[in-house]
Parts: C-alpha cells; structure tokens; sequence
C-alpha cells in the first residue's frame, strides 16, 4: 500500500464531500492531527476506523486501501480478502480483551483484598504500619488500572464488532 496515495486519496474525498479535516476527525472519533497525517501519508488509519471511514467517505474498503476509485469486478476480487482482513482484526481484538478481562479478575480480587483489610484489619498482624498504607495503595491502584484497561477494552471490542456487522449487512 502506498500510504500518499491513501493519503491523497482521502484528502479528495474529504473536500468533495466538502468537509474539514476537523469535522472529518469528529465523526471518526480521532483528532484533526490524526487526519493530517492519513492525508499527508505519515500514517494509516487504524484499521478498526477503516469501515467507517470508506463508510463517511462513500466508497468500498478495497478503494481507500489502493487510493483509488475501482470498478466493479476489482471490487469483487478484492472483498473476499479485506473480508478476511476484517475478520482476523476482529478475532485478534477478541483474543486481546479475554486476556484483559484476567486483568478485571486480578483488580477485582485485589479491591477485595484491601476492602477486606479496612473491615477486618487483618494486615496490621503481618506488616508495620508503613508497610499496610503501602500495600493497601497498591492493591486500589491495581483495581483501578485493571478495571480501566478491561472497560476500554471491552468497549473498542463492541464498537469494532458493529462496524464490522454493518459493513457486511449483518
């Protein structure tokens, strides 16, 4: 893929459409750097963002992966494999959050542990009382982080799952 011709290709779309980059970045749910830098082939857009980007866009997948307009019989040859392409994000995605989702468990157990030591104080017989405020704080930021990674998670994974439900008519 060359990534100017991308870059060019979206940057026509966008003002054919007549939008700003900043209103482009809106609906896409990125900033407006993010757009500058698809338009001046610095970078690509996440994957993830691809379907509804062709989608604002109004053109297939396949024509802003090859930065051009394509006609129906390359659109064709070409379906089957972002399809594939799609899929295997998807499945990867998935993958990742049941791995996050052991990090939900971890936070949960360790909320219950510092709660636990609130109630009944049990800390205070193995450490010095350093050492219990210690624990304690990082018992609740590990529940905190964990919990906030699982629930980002979780919820890329569900807006992932519908962009790719939409697509294929689902």
């Amino acid at each position: 893929m060359e990534q100017e011709k991308i870059g060019k290709f979206i940057s026509t779309l966008r003002k054919e459409k007549g939008m700003t980059q900043e209103q482009l970045a809106e609906k896409m749910g990125v900033t407006d750097k993010s757009i500058s830098r698809w338009e001046n082939g610095k970078t690509l857009p996440d994957i993830s963002i691809l379907v509804a980007l062709a989608e604002e866009l109004n053109v297939e997948i396949s024509e802003l992966l090859n930065g051009r307009k394509m006609t129906q019989e390359e659109l064709i040859q070409l379906k089957g494999t972002i399809e594939s392409l799609i899929e295997y994000q998807t499945n990867q995605q998935i993958k990742n959050n049941r791995k996050t989702s052991k990090y939900n468990i971890i936070g949960s157990i360790a909320l219950l542990l510092a709660v636990g030591n609130n109630v009944l104080g049990y800390w205070n017989y193995i450490f010095t009382p350093n050492a219990v405020e210690f624990v304690q704080g990082a018992l609740y930021a590990t529940c905190i982080c964990a919990n906030m990674i699982s629930l980002y998670n979780r919820s890329h994974e569900i807006s992932i799952c519908e962009k790719k439900k939409k697509w294929l008519g689902k």
